[in-house]
């Protein structure tokens, strides 16, 4: 992992760390603390290279997302001198309320006027909504739910936080682009926590965007100690971990037979005394580099309870991508020895016979069945899906590709084929859907 040069001097021996610091002159140790350069974090504060116009930095909370923004303003502003100009001279402050970009943007713990040094520190002209620094660079504060008083202003820079929280923030954001019409090549910084809104979506598939990513765990130094202890304990392996920890946009379809809550819910250690085991195969079409992921989950049932009520755990999801047939059959095969399983369930609509034959080069004595789709994808997903509502499905752990594929499949999917999740419901066909040994009725014939 790269290291800010901060951090890299304080990984020295004692004895050099010292000998480097006092080697320093006295104006030069005062000026330490100002220079962004030594202390930004490589990944995801450091302005990107390249001819872009658009840097939106999403990062989990306390990741250093706001002073990332603080400092690439006091970068664009600011000259050699404290009076000398800088390449901007007039820059949009935007947040979702004016009270945020007071208390956020400007006045934070990490906002402009705290990474400011004296000689160079803007004043905050209330009245007037405005900043201005002593070499008469000026900084307009706009709230995003008042996008209407961007008409009229223009600019050179603009920095816009917790761009996914805007009320309207398309009709923000556009009306922001049009102000941006001054100097050579006007840029934009979003800093933000990622949330599911067509917005943030939009603004980073631009060819003119650059992402950069971080988790809050990125900058645990500067933060509370026991703070990551807890946010981990609580939300780690959620959902909601992933996006306000982990800093992921994590995407939630309305129409979708799984949410992701829903999937939080069901997460839970498997048992040691499971009934059965399955490791059930998805195969892809074709072999070799270019190939697509086949989808290979293992999972294993249970019954409970005076009136026995069947339940199951995913167990693991170990789908791969880019391997010949005889790659995905050896994963599959040690995925069934390892867990001990009982059968190896696979799809052989595409590769027929040859499916088995592969398997049984690899593992000749496995318990094998294949499975045949008589009818489509979400026909056969919507019985499993509803064995998830009834709370009957746990999750042992955390899977995040099979569980994104899960929340994003709808009733007109299309793009690749959900290999992980296909691989996931002939396994719970399998455990229960169809098992004559488990008495549950028989919902539908696959």
């Amino acid at each position: 992992m790269k290291k800010s040069f901060a951090a890299l001097i304080a990984s020295w021996p004692e004895a050099d760390r010292d000998a480097f610091l006092e080697g320093l002159s006295g104006n030069a140790l005062a000026a330490m603390p100002w220079i962004w350069d030594l202390w930004a974090l490589p990944e995801h504060q450091r302005e990107p290279d390249g001819d872009w116009t658009t840097w939106v930095i999403m990062g989990g909370r306390g990741a250093g997302k706001t002073r990332a923004g603080a400092e690439w303003v006091r970068a664009r502003v600011e000259g050699a001198g404290p009076k000398d100009p800088g390449p901007c001279r007039r820059v949009a402050l935007v947040g979702e309320t004016m009270d945020q970009v007071r208390a956020v943007m400007v006045e934070g713990d990490s906002g402009i006027l705290a990474c400011s040094p004296e000689d160079r520190r803007p004043e905050l002209i209330t009245s007037k909504n405005k900043l201005v620094w002593p070499n008469g660079a000026e900084a307009m504060l706009v709230s995003a739910t008042n996008y209407e008083a961007l008409r009229g202003p223009q600019f050179d820079a603009a920095w816009c936080d917790e761009l996914a929280k805007w009320r309207h923030g398309q009709a923000a954001w556009d009306m922001l682009q049009f102000t941006l019409r001054l100097g050579d090549h006007p840029r934009v910084v979003v800093t933000t926590t990622p949330r599911d809104v067509p917005i943030l979506h939009k603004l980073i598939e631009q060819p003119d965007t650059v992402l950069t990513q971080a988790p809050t765990a990125a900058n645990a130094a500067n933060l509370a100690p026991g703070f990551m202890e807890r946010m981990e304990a609580e939300y780690g392996g959620t959902w909601f971990g992933r996006q306000e920890l982990m800093g992921e946009l994590v995407e939630h379809r309305s129409d979708a037979l799984w949410s992701h809550a829903l999937i939080d819910r069901a997460r839970m250690p498997a048992p040691e005394d499971l009934d059965r085991i399955v490791v059930a195969v998805d195969p892809p079409v074709t072999g070799g580099a270019s190939a697509d992921e086949c989808g290979i989950v293992v999972a294993g049932v249970r019954a409970s309870g005076p009136r026995p009520t069947w339940e199951a755990w995913i167990l693991a999801d170990l789908s791969v991508a880019g391997q010949s047939p005889q790659g995905w059959a050896a994963r599959a095969a040690d995925a069934y020895e390892t867990f001990s399983a009982d059968r190896l369930v696979a799809e052989v609509n595409q590769g027929g016979d040859l499916v088995e034959t592969v398997l049984r080069q690899v593992a000749p004595d496995l318990s094998y069945r294949k499975v045949h789709a008589r009818v489509g994808k979400r026909l056969r997903a919507e019985p499993v899906a509803a064995l998830y509502e009834q709370g009957r499905i746990h999750h042992v752990g955390v899977f995040p590709e099979l569980e994104d594929q899960m929340c994003s499949f709808t009733a007109g999917h299309t793009g690749p084929s959900p290999d992980r999740l296909d691989a996931l419901v002939w396994a719970l066909t399998d455990l229960i859907v169809t098992a004559p040994d488990t008495g549950a009725a028989r919902v539908r014939t696959l």
